[in-house]
């Protein structure tokens, strides 16, 4: 009976460590996780095309200018840079709420420019300034693609500076490369992508 129960407490104690295991593995590695979505975020540089529906006379394109803001008609300059698409519209409703008949106005991103840095073995390591959404993978490549003498693809690492932390994103590319499905990782502005050198014997 004593054998019994200790085999059914070990039974159950390995089941937990097989559990937990796995919790920690899925919780460090994305490879297999589709990263969060969210609105890009307006920058200088960026291009903006704003549309009234109700005042197609006030519809124009601009780019954000270096000290953030763009000008515009009636209002004169407004804040753009910080802000998502969304937030921009309802700024501008609010500047313009008593002067339109059609309480409606659409902010659309016309290009977007933003940098991001690849460092370790890739061929030409370095700044990489996106004008449209850019995943890893594309950073890698536009960086000259892995240095295959040396990449280790399986531990490609993402260093986010957000909200005053750094986070740590580790990615399994070479899946990827190997032709095998998996959800694209995509960059935000000032991301560092580092592919490390593999571990060689000697």
């Amino acid at each position: 009976m004593w054998f019994a129960r200790a085999e059914f407490g070990m039974i159950m104690l390995l089941g937990l460590a097989v559990l937990a295991g796995c919790h920690s593995a899925r919780f460090s590695n994305l490879d297999e996780d589709k990263p969060p979505s969210e609105p890009i975020v307006l920058n200088e540089g960026d291009s903006v095309r704003i549309t009234f529906p109700g005042a197609p006379n006030l519809n124009t394109t601009q780019q954000i200018k270096r000290d953030g803001r763009i000008a515009l008609q009636l209002v004169g300059e407004v804040q753009a840079s910080g802000l998502t698409a969304g937030q921009l519209e309802k700024k501008l409703l609010e500047l313009y709420g008593p002067q339109l008949q059609t309480k409606q106005v659409t902010v659309a991103i016309e290009s977007a420019n933003f940098p991001v840095y690849v460092t370790g073995a890739v061929l030409r390591p370095g700044k990489i300034l996106c004008d449209r959404p850019m995943t890893a993978l594309e950073a890698i490549m536009e960086a000259g693609g892995f240095d295959y003498a040396k990449a280790n693809q399986k531990e490609v690492m993402i260093i986010r500076h957000e909200n005053g932390h750094i986070e740590h994103f580790k990615l399994n590319l070479k899946k990827v490369m190997d032709g095998q499905q998996s959800e694209p990782f995509n960059l935000k502005p000032f991301d560092i992508v580092k592919v490390p050198e593999r571990f060689a014997w000697f």
